[in-house]
């Protein structure tokens, strides 16, 4: 039987882990980076250059039955000329729709999923006119290019409109009212090109500095979760989505408010690796080359947590029963992901107790 071969439009924790759960299935995967030393050169092989490159992309394209990408982050133009030598997906489109806050939030509020009330900001006047329509407090983001926190700036009152736009100012911004939400939570699904779809437990999720600290899933509400997967269907229909997706959410006075969403893996379901029958990483490569999805049933109460800016010590941590440990083979930096660790218990007490005696162990930096 022919092995498939995946191209991977960059080279970090998301396509190592990719490559990864890929060679049981008889998956070969192949890498564009702009560094040979990215995380996922250390699993599989790699081509080094721009990652919007025409000539790279076309001789990673040349090598593969399928394309994709670890992060959206890519001009969909530099994508469109490979639609001609072979497949991409996700497609095109759903990449295009996420790297655009203000895109994103038309897609959302057109299949009738709710955001915060924003307004698109150009100019410094644009900004003290959003403050006085939506009111304060309100977040004032870049609308592409911000992930991890990046690009943002919380407005609290009017006499921070000045520190704000020093600070991100500049065409090109979104001002959002502030939610005051009760937890943070992420549904993942997958879809198939035959249309199948699957979706892991929503899964609850803690913040700091805008990056993802630690999950706990499965999340259990039975109304949230029905409306997240209703939600997430309805951009997986309306995009022809192929492979995993995820959307972020507020909880607002019981209800969900979208953030945003990723197309492809997503920090939120590592959880997934030892904590479901079958990954949120194999089931996007199922996806995409045309393979059944796998069960997405958990296998029992699970946390997930990111090291941040510095490893930390794997033999203390593992020494706890029931963790599993990630390094991604990175050079520690502030605010690095670095790699995770997960704990998978039978019941959420046990869960949590183990998450207390984990975070002990671990300092984000």
């Amino acid at each position: 039987m022919k092995r498939l071969g995946v191209g991977i439009v960059g080279a970090g924790q998301l396509g190592r882990m990719l490559a990864l759960a890929g060679y049981p299935l008889g998956i070969q995967c192949v890498f564009l980076d702009r560094s040979a030393a990215a995380p996922a050169a250390q699993v599989a092989p790699i081509l080094t250059g721009d990652l919007e490159d025409a000539a790279q992309l076309a001789a990673l394209a040349a090598r593969s039955d399928v394309l994709t990408f670890d992060w959206e982050n890519i001009a969909g133009a530099a994508l469109a000329p490979l639609e001609k030598l072979t497949r991409i997906r996700p497609p095109r489109a759903a990449l295009e729709a996420s790297q655009d806050r203000l895109t994103e939030k038309a897609l959302f509020s057109k299949l009738r999923i709710p955001v915060a009330a924003h307004a698109p900001i150009d100019s410094k006047e644009q900004l003290i006119r959003a403050t006085r329509q939506l009111g304060l407090a309100g977040v004032l983001k870049t609308r592409r290019l911000g992930y991890d926190g990046k690009g943002q700036f919380v407005l609290r009152s009017a006499d921070q409109i000045d520190e704000a736009w020093a600070a991100i100012g500049g065409s090109g911004l979104i001002y959002e009212e502030f939610q005051e939400f009760s937890r943070e939570v992420s549904i993942v699904g997958a879809r198939s090109a035959a249309g199948q779809t699957v979706f892991y437990p929503l899964a609850a999720n803690r913040h700091g500095g805008g990056i993802l600290h630690y999950s706990i899933a499965p999340f259990t509400n039975r109304a949230l979760e029905r409306s997240a997967r209703t939600y997430l269907k309805r951009v997986m229909n309306a995009l022809a989505y192929v492979g995993v997706l995820t959307i972020e959410f507020f909880v607002v006075k019981g209800r969900l408010v979208a953030n945003e969403m990723a197309p492809r893996v997503h920090n939120s379901g590592h959880w997934t690796i030892e904590g479901c029958v079958t990954s949120q990483f194999e089931n996007h490569l199922r996806a995409i080359c045309d393979l059944p999805l796998g069960s997405t049933r958990a296998l029992g109460h699970t946390a997930m947590i990111n090291f941040l800016g510095k490893m930390p010590d794997r033999t203390r941590l593992l020494a706890l029963d029931g963790l599993a440990f990630h390094d991604y083979g990175k050079d520690p930096r502030p605010g690095r992901k670095l790699g995770h660790c997960t704990i998978l218990k039978k019941r959420p007490m046990e869960r949590n107790s183990a998450l207390a005696d984990a975070l002990k162990l671990i300092e984000w930096t």
